[in-house]
C-alpha cells in the first residue's frame, strides 16, 4: 500500500511495553490513551478471558470518534490464578506476596486484542500457561529487588530475569506475554494493506 494511501495506525495504549512491541513491526504509529475508564468497566461477574476481551474492545472503540479513518489497536492483559485476577502489585512487598502465591503453581496470562478499521473488527486472544518453580522467600525478595516488577500483573518480567522463575511457559506467541500478540497483529495489518515482512 502506498504510504499516502495507508490509513493512520493508532495504538490505544499508554503502555511503554506495548509501544516497544509495536515498534518491532516497523510501521509508523501514534500511541493514544484510550478514552474509557477501565476501572468503571470491570465487571466482577466476567471470567478473566471475557474481561480481557471486553476491555480490549472498549479501548479500541473509545478512540473511534476522534480517529474515524485510523486502524485502531486495543489490547488488554490479565493475569489469572485459577479464576482470580492478579493486579499490578505497586510495591515490593505486594510483589513478593504475589510471587509467593504463584510459586510452585501454574497460572495464565490472557492477552486480548481488538483491531478496528471502519466497520471491520478483528479479535484475537492469546492464552499463555506458565508454571512457576518452587522458590524460597530469599529468592523472591532477591528477584523483586533485581527486576522491580511493580507495574506488572503477576509481579514478574519474563523478558528480564523473571524467566528464571519458571519451569515451563506454554505460548503460541511470546510477544503476547509482554502485552501485544504481534504474530496475529502482523497478519491483520498485512490484510489491511500494511507492508510487514
Amino acid at each position: 500500500m502506498n504510504d499516502q494511501l495507508r490509513p493512520p495506525l493508532v495504538l490505544g495504549s499508554t503502555s511503554r511495553y506495548r509501544r516497544a512491541l509495536l515498534e518491532r513491526l516497523g510501521v509508523p504509529f501514534t500511541a493514544v490513551a484510550p478514552a474509557c475508564d477501565e476501572e468503571a468497566l470491570k465487571d466482577p461477574r466476567l471470567t478473566p478471558q471475557a474481561l480481557a476481551e471486553m476491555l480490549a474492545e472498549a479501548k479500541a472503540a473509545s478512540l473511534l470518534p476522534t480517529q474515524p479513518q485510523a486502524v485502531i489497536i486495543g489490547s488488554d492483559q490479565v493475569c489469572a490464578l485459577d479464576d482470580e485476577l492478579l493486579q499490578k502489585p505497586g510495591t515490593a512487598e505486594r510483589a513478593v506476596a504475589q510471587l509467593r502465591r504463584l510459586q510452585g503453581r501454574s497460572h495464565r496470562l490472557i492477552t486480548a486484542m481488538t483491531v478496528i478499521h471502519g466497520a471491520r473488527r478483528w479479535r484475537h486472544t492469546d492464552v499463555t500457561t506458565l508454571v512457576m518453580r518452587p522458590l524460597t522467600e530469599a529468592a523472591l525478595i532477591r528477584y523483586v529487588a533485581a527486576d522491580q516488577p511493580l507495574d506488572c500483573a503477576g509481579a514478574y518480567k519474563l523478558e528480564q530475569r523473571g524467566i528464571g522463575l519458571f519451569e515451563r511457559v506454554d505460548s503460541a506467541d511470546q510477544s503476547a506475554i509482554v502485552g501485544l500478540p504481534l504474530i496475529a497483529l502482523a497478519g491483520i495489518l498485512r490484510e489491511i494493506g500494511f507492508a510487514i515482512p
